[in-house]
C-alpha cells in the first residue's frame, strides 16, 4: 500500500489533466458533460485561468485574469506543454447559476458564489433555508464528481492514446488559429 504522500505525489497531474481535459470537453462536446447533469444548461470558464508548465529544470506559472482577458496565453501555454492548474467555472443547472475556482491539484473547491435565495423572514424557515444552502453547496460537488469520474472512465480507456489525445491537440491547433498564434516547437 502506498504511503499517503507517495500517492499523492505521484497522481496529482490526474487533476491537472482533468482540467484541460475539461476546458477542451467544455468547447468541444458538452453534450457529453450533460450526461453528468441532465439540468446543465452551460459550463463555461470564467474569468481566471492559472496554467503550469514542469516541463525542463524549471517550473513557468500562467495566471490570466479579468473580465475582459482573452485565452489566447492559456491556448498558447497549452501548446507548449502546460496544463491547467486552476481554472473558475460559471455553472448554470437549471434556473441557478454557481460560480467558483477549481483547482487540479486536488480538485478542491475555492469561493464559491452560491444562486440567489429568499431571505429567511421567520424562525419556522430557518430549517429550509440551511437544507437549502446544503442542497447548494453540494450540487457542484457533485457535478465535478460525475465529471471527474466521466474523464477517469476515458482516460483509462484505449481511446485516450489514439483518439482523445489527437482530439484535444487538434482542439488546440484550431484554436491557436482561431486566435491567429505562432505555432512553437512544444507539445
Amino acid at each position: 500500500m502506498l504511503d499517503i504522500a507517495v500517492a499523492y505525489n505521484r497522481y496529482r497531474f490526474l487533476g491537472n489533466e482533468f482540467m484541460t481535459w475539461l476546458w477542451f470537453a467544455m468547447e468541444t462536446d458538452p453534450e457529453a458533460l450533460r450526461k453528468c447533469d441532465p439540468e446543465l444548461i452551460e459550463l463555461n470558464v470564467g474569468n481566471r485561468m492559472v496554467l503550469e508548465n514542469r516541463s525542463g529544470n524549471g517550473k513557468e506559472t500562467l495566471t490570466i485574469k479579468g473580465d475582459a482577458a482573452g485565452l489566447e496565453e492559456a491556448v498558447l501555454a497549452l501548446t507548449k506543454g502546460a496544463l491547467i492548474t486552476e481554472m473558475q467555472l460559471i455553472y448554470k443547472s437549471g434556473t441557478l447559476q454557481w460560480v467558483f475556482v477549481l483547482k487540479g491539484e486536488s480538485l478542491g473547491f475555492l469561493g464559491i458564489k452560491l444562486p440567489e435565495t429568499a431571505p429567511v423572514t421567520a424562525d419556522s424557515d430557518m430549517e429550509g433555508a440551511v437544507l437549502e444552502k446544503i442542497y447548494l453547496y453540494e450540487k457542484p460537488i457533485q457535478l465535478i464528481d460525475q465529471v471527474y469520474a466521466f474523464f477517469l472512465r476515458q482516460r483509462l480507456s484505449d481511446t485516450w492514446l489514439n483518439q482523445t489525445q489527437p482530439a484535444m491537440k487538434r482542439w488546440l491547433n484550431e484554436e491557436r488559429e482561431r486566435h491567429e498564434i505562432e505555432p512553437t516547437s512544444g507539445r
